[in-house]
């Protein structure tokens, strides 16, 4: 059935709206008449408002359902194929500012040692950075872990009577549940990044280490927003958005009594702060209000500010395909009438540095590149992995801070070595997931059923005349067995995707035949 270049009355109430469209340059006319159906292309219908799908359900301390978030996320198939893609993007951006820069494997091999250098050097470069950092007017602070640095920081705002604080980015900060504590104390933490503000006023953490959300759709940004700022919830136009949440947030930046930073590196020559960003948040929660806090995760240190050119010229092109960040700020001392204190964390971090399989996980520069190219991030979304750090990094990091909890995440990988290959300082990481899951099996961790069938699955590969049987009775039930019974609950195989057909010879029989000993 094809509509009539000039659609009459009748016509029109039979097709939707929107293909109507009588401007479209991409229809197509065949013998003077418009092709509107199934025989010719028309514009889309608008595709139905899919919700948000949310992340890990968090049990107390039982092992996070990984692959159950995982298959909501996937079951929403906009924001599955939109964080997919988006995400390939940024991997395909990064591979080209790589291409640009000749010496990009040497800089790798110099990131990686001069962060190997500084780990087996850390207690050196800290008391370096402790000192040149007092030296600079500073006062500086030690946390044991999470706990002990937000009494730090509550402390510090408890002393100078403040109510507010407005913050930057930083994962140290959403690893020590900061805002949750400073709410518990009566203390209004404003986010000034744009993501992480959309992840704070919807109720969730973080999906990405750079990217917080990522996962959203503009739609549900717009969701957000009306019910938070007062926006139009029609409205999900980028800029307009954007210009919301800036009108909203700004006077509450400007009023703040404390500024919060995170730190990407802390320079032990000159006891700087370093913060790479793009919106300018930083200089802003540094520079408004008189008094100044930055949480250092103790791993963040490098021995000199020659170094700093590494790391900056690899932490924006892996991250986000870009040259460099828009602002690479240098936080040395306190703005000039006001205060600077610096919190530096451990949190697990020494007790890493002890593990011999694991400890270069903290040469991580949190660039989120092994997130980016994960196949398997990339159609599960960041809040699947129920934890601070999720992709491939966050395998191998969170596991550290409490096994149980994360020991279903390191099975949630291919071990593809994608995530290997793009690290800007050749963590192994790929690697060290394999290494996880033999230790997580040493530790009991592992629950008995999978452990069940690793263990005859292990035994069935190791005799070879045994497997080729059970793969011949195998090949045999697949041709002869009706759909319902192959296509069982105990099939995890056959419910995202067909069984492949049995081939009529084996390989090993197809040999035997055909390049085995002559008799």
């Amino acid at each position: 059935m094809s509509a009539k270049t000039e659609t009459t009355p009748h016509d029109a109430a039979m097709l939707h709206p929107e293909l109507l469209a009588r401007d479209d340059q991409h229809a197509i006319y065949r013998d003077g008449r418009r092709l509107d159906h199934a025989e010719g292309s028309s514009k889309p219908l608008r595709p139905v408002e899919e919700r948000q799908p949310r992340g890990a359900k968090i049990h107390g301390n039982r092992p996070v359902d990984q692959a159950e978030a995982a298959a909501r996320f996937i079951a929403a198939p906009q924001h599955e194929k939109m964080h997919d893609e988006r995400l390939w993007d940024l991997r395909q951006k990064r591979d080209r500012e790589m291409e640009r820069i000749p010496e990009w494997e040497e800089l790798r091999s110099l990131a990686s040692a001069i962060k190997e250098h500084t780990l087996t050097h850390l207690e050196e470069y800290l008391e370096q950075f402790e000192a040149n950092a007092r030296a600079n007017g500073v006062h500086v602070h030690w946390a044991r872990d999470a706990v002990e640095h937000n009494q730090i920081v509550h402390g510090i705002l408890r002393d100078h009577n403040a109510k507010s604080l407005i913050k930057s980015k930083s994962m140290l900060t959403e690893e020590c549940g900061f805002r949750h504590y400073m709410a518990s104390v009566g203390i209004e933490v404003i986010e000034t990044d744009l993501g992480e503000r959309i992840q704070q006023l919807d109720n969730e953490n973080p999906s990405h280490v750079v990217v917080p959300a990522v996962h959203k759709l503009r739609t549900d940004v717009a969701d957000v927003f009306s019910k938070t700022i007062g926006t139009d919830p029609g409205n999900s136009d980028v800029h307009y958005l954007a210009e919301a949440q800036r009108e909203a947030t700004r006077p509450l930046i400007l009023a703040a009594d404390a500024g919060m930073t995170g730190c990407n590196f802390a320079v032990a020559e000159t006891g700087s702060v370093v913060v790479c960003t793009n919106e300018g948040n930083a200089d802003l929660s540094a520079n408004v209000p008189k008094l100044h806090i930055a949480s250092i995760g103790i791993e963040k240190t490098i021995p000199r500010l020659e170094h700093l050119a590494v790391f900056v010229r690899m932490l924006s092109r892996s991250a986000l395909g870009s040259p460099m960040t828009q602002y690479t700020s240098h936080f040395r001392g306190p703005r000039q009438g006001g205060e600077m204190h610096m919190v530096l964390v451990d949190n697990g971090r020494s007790a890493r540095l002890g593990l011999e399989e694991f400890w270069t996980s903290l040469k991580c520069i949190r660039c989120g590149a092994c997130m980016n190219t994960c196949p398997v991030y990339r159609r599960s979304g960041g809040l699947s992995y129920g934890a601070t750090y999720s992709g491939p990094i966050g395998l191998i990091i969170d596991p550290t801070f409490n096994a149980r909890k994360y020991s279903n995440l390191p099975f949630a990988s291919t071990l593809n070595g994608s995530c290997t290959n793009v690290c800007p300082v050749k963590i192994n990481i790929h690697e060290q997931i394999y290494a996880w899951r033999r230790e997580l099996v040493k530790q009991h961790e592992v629950p008995f059923v999978k452990k069940a069938a690793m263990k005859a699955a292990g035994e069935l590969l190791s005799r070879p005349a045994a497997y080729r049987a059970a793969i011949a009775t195998a090949d045999v039930a697949l041709a002869h067995l009706p759909r319902f019974v192959i296509y069982s609950g105990l099939n995890a195989w056959g419910r995202g995707r067909e069984v492949p057909h049995p081939p009529k010879q084996t390989f090993h029989s197809w040999h035997q035949a055909n390049r085995g000993e002559k008799k």
